[in-house]
């Protein structure tokens, strides 16, 4: 039961209200909030820690597996400390990057992005060319 139907309810138990008022304000609250789906939870999304990659390969001689777990708290903070680099510095290492096959402009990280990609990677699907193989990329 959600918060605001229990005070409605305390109130209604108290004589604050009548019961056609509590009536009129449960159906209110109704209005309001739409009918979460059953077994969906009605707290918020709790902010995720880490950024997960799993990558199982059962092909050849045995099975391999790779699993990084890399605190989202650490990419954050790089994220902060980019806007410390010297411009003359951002621009060498934007050319080593660029040259290196990754084409990304230290310049235009911010904050809001990074969390804007957080919040995209419950969405995240890889797909692999190799049936024996699996890769995952989530956030937990």
């Amino acid at each position: 039961m959600n918060e605001q139907r229990r005070q409605i309810l305390e109130m209604l138990a108290e004589g604050k209200v009548t019961a056609d008022e509590a009536e009129r304000l449960i159906e209110a609250l109704e209005r309001q909030q739409p009918e979460a789906p059953p077994g969906a939870a009605s707290r918020p999304k709790a902010r995720p820690k880490y950024l997960r990659v799993v990558m199982e390969d059962d092909s050849g001689d045995g099975s391999s597996r790779i699993n990084i777990r890399v605190p989202l708290q650490l990419l954050r903070a790089g994220v902060r400390l980019t806007s410390l680099i010297p411009p003359q510095a951002v621009t060498k290492v934007n050319a080593q990057l660029n040259k290196q096959g990754v084409p990304i402009d230290l310049g235009e990280l911010k904050p809001q992005h990074l969390e804007e990609l957080i919040d995209q990677l419950d969405d995240v699907t890889i797909d692999l060319d190799d049936p024996d193989s699996k890769m995952q990329i989530y956030c937990e």
